[in-house]
């Protein structure tokens, strides 16, 4: 029999994640099948729990479910830990581990398939939801000259700070409110909120981008309004976060089979079948 795996969330028949692993497990030879599970509001750890007793060997979490999953775990990595939030979980011997692989999804992306160095950078990371908490720990482990969370509620921005602020050893952290990032540049602006998925733009000002920036939008599959003020603020670089889907989703299939799958060629059709649809 195959090992079962699944990804979870609501809404989740949007998901690439049954193809990004099934394209993992064909070009490493496993031998496993990965499916999507609708979970209802009220219903996570129950549906969790009822794929675990059905011989499931792990989960990918998506919204909204990811700090949920983090109270379920009875183990939890460093990075979930930090994150607060869990993507990924593992059925162990009667014991649900947590992990975040979120971070490094990100990462891998920029530095391999961007080819970009995000250390001794400037970084804006909008967002203090939990797409920006998976990431926070990762940025800080490449130690960036700056790391500013800005946010629609500024408390909440402030709050993240506090978190992690015994990971931050160089003292790079700031944020606050949007308005805040006037007169500021950046190398890397990271746009962590939901606001693409309504068509919306944060309240950015204007030149926020330094010379060769870099805007990168953790929504993927079209052009977002926040992609396009990057355009026409001058960013040298404008990306999507397809790519960190599947480094992600890499980084989980390595956790469970202890064998990493090559991403370029599953990002390269991924790609092509979204320009195609």
């Amino acid at each position: 029999m195959s090992d079962r795996y699944a990804v979870v969330g609501n809404p989740i028949a949007h998901s690439r994640s049954p193809l990004i692993h099934a394209e993992f497990a064909r070009q490493t030879g496993q031998n496993l099948v990965y499916e999507a599970i609708l979970a209802p509001l009220d219903r996570f750890r129950q549906v969790v729990e009822a794929f675990r007793a059905g011989g499931g060997r792990g989960m990918s979490v998506t919204v909204p479910f990811k700090q949920e999953a983090w109270h379920l775990s009875n183990e939890l990595s460093a990075r979930a830990l930090a994150a607060e939030a869990v993507n990924t979980l593992s059925f162990e011997a009667g014991v649900i581990v947590g992990d975040n692989t979120d971070g490094v999804g990100l990462t891998r992306d920029i530095a391999q398939n961007l080819h970009i160095e995000l250390t001794g950078k400037r970084i804006l990371l909008m967002g203090a939801g939990g797409a920006a908490r998976g990431v926070i720990l990762p940025l800080l482990e490449l130690r960036p000259a700056a790391l500013f969370i800005a946010n629609r509620t500024p408390h909440k921005a402030l709050e993240l700070i506090g978190q992690f602020r015994e990971y931050d050893a160089a003292r790079v952290l700031g944020g606050g409110a949007y308005a805040e990032l006037a007169g500021q540049q950046f190398d890397t602006v990271i746009n962590a909120t939901s606001a693409s998925l309504g068509g919306e733009l944060p309240a950015l000002p204007p030149h926020l981008f330094a010379h060769g920036a870099l805007a990168y939008d953790m929504m993927y599959g079209s052009e977002t309004p926040f992609m396009a003020f990057a355009r026409e603020q001058g960013a040298a670089r404008v990306a999507d976060g397809l790519g960190m889907l599947v480094e992600q989703a890499a980084e989980a299939f390595f956790i469970w089979r202890g064998v990493r799958p090559d991403t370029v060629p599953v990002l390269a059709r991924l790609r092509a079948l979204i320009a195609a649809s």
